[in-house]
Order: C-alpha cells, then structure tokens, then sequence
C-alpha cells in the first residue's frame, strides 16, 4: 500500500494524471522487477520504494513534455521508461530495443503479464534495426551520449519527428551535436524524493 501512495503522491507533485488502472499496473511493474531483480540483476535499485522515484516517477516526469503517437525506446533495459510510457499512454504506441536479452525477456514477459497491447519487444543491436514505419519520437535513458544517439537512430526518425534524451547534465556533450541538428529544448525535471539533476533533451533535424 505504501508504494501505491507514494506513487500517487509523486504523480500528484508532478502534476500528472494516469488512470487508476495505469496506477495499479505500475506498481505491478514495480512488484515483478523487484522479483526478476534477484535472478537477472536487471536494475542496480534494490529497493520497491527507491525504484518508485528513482524508476517510475523519474521516467513519468518526461511526459508532459512528449508527443503521439510512435515511440522507440532505445537501449530500454528493463523497460525504462518504454514500459512506465506505455502504462501511463495507452492510446500511444512503444517499440523498445535492447541487445541484453535477459532484459528484453524480461520487458517481453512484463507485457504479457500486465496486458500490455501497446509494446513491440526487439532484442539485437540498433544500428541492424529496420522498420517499414518510422517514428514519431525516439527516446533514451542513460543510452549513449547524444551526438552517438542521433547517428545510430537517424534511419528510424521520422521527417518531422524528434529525440528525447534523459539525461543529468548535458551540457557539454551538448556542444558535440553534428551541425544539422538542432536542440530545441532543455527541460529541467525535479523528480520527487530524488536527489540528482535531471533534464530532458529535445533535438531536431534541421531541414
């Protein structure tokens, strides 16, 4: 009980609404990888409470910030944020990729087990990975520094779409970006009970 108050008190501070369905599937996600966790050391969060800030609300604090409807996470380890997205955005779709497939395993049964209609699993390495439909934003957490992000996901973009990058302090990585892409915006995000810097990078093609 006590994580699904801490959940909705977190959600309540960043000024996010899910559902009350979404609420309850999050902290099942929570439950299972607490239990994967002993077996298959997917996340270095021991703690169901620490991963409730630390795993849930840092992930759920970026999405005011994004937009429908074709999502790519990449490099989506135990489903960071593609799964805490997809339970809170079920009308939008998410392909998460990783090459752990202990991880991937992990994500696809997670899907499975909390009904997940909204999820493609890909285990395998990004710079192999084609779609016929590319997408309308591409996101990462902790996945490579940007300028290595936009090369290894330019293929998959849409024309129009957009990378987010969650991030702690980029600034200096910032200054390595090819020069056609262009930073749209910074988004500081203060996570609840979390006490590290966190931001959300926006970049764009220029055309």
């Amino acid at each position: 009980m006590t994580l699904a108050i801490d959940l909705s008190e977190g959600l309540a501070q960043l000024g996010i609404n899910v559902s009350s369905e979404a609420e309850h599937k999050l902290i099942q996600y929570v439950m299972l990888l607490q239990k994967w966790n002993k077996v298959y050391n997917l996340t270095a969060i021991r703690n169901p409470q620490q991963m409730v800030s630390g795993h849930l609300l840092d992930s759920l604090a970026v999405l005011p910030y994004l937009w429908p409807r074709r999502w790519l996470d990449v490099g989506c380890g135990a489903g960071l944020p593609g799964v805490v997205l997809a339970i809170a955005r079920p009308e939008w779709s998410f392909t998460l990729l990783d090459s752990n497939s202990k991880k991937t395993s992990f994500v696809q049964q997670v899907s499975i087990e909390l009904g997940l209609k909204n999820i493609e699993v890909h285990c395998g390495r990004i710079e192999d990975f084609q779609v016929e439909i590319k997408f309308d934003g591409i996101i990462s957490r902790a996945f490579a520094e940007s300028a290595e992000f936009i090369s290894l996901t330019r293929h998959l973009l849409q024309d129009n779409g957009r990378w987010a990058a969650m991030k702690g302090a980029p600034e200096q990585e910032l200054q390595r970006l090819p020069k056609d892409i262009q930073l749209e915006r910074i988004i500081p995000l203060l996570i609840p009970k979390l006490d590290a810097a966190r931001c959300l990078v926006v970049l764009r093609e220029n055309k």
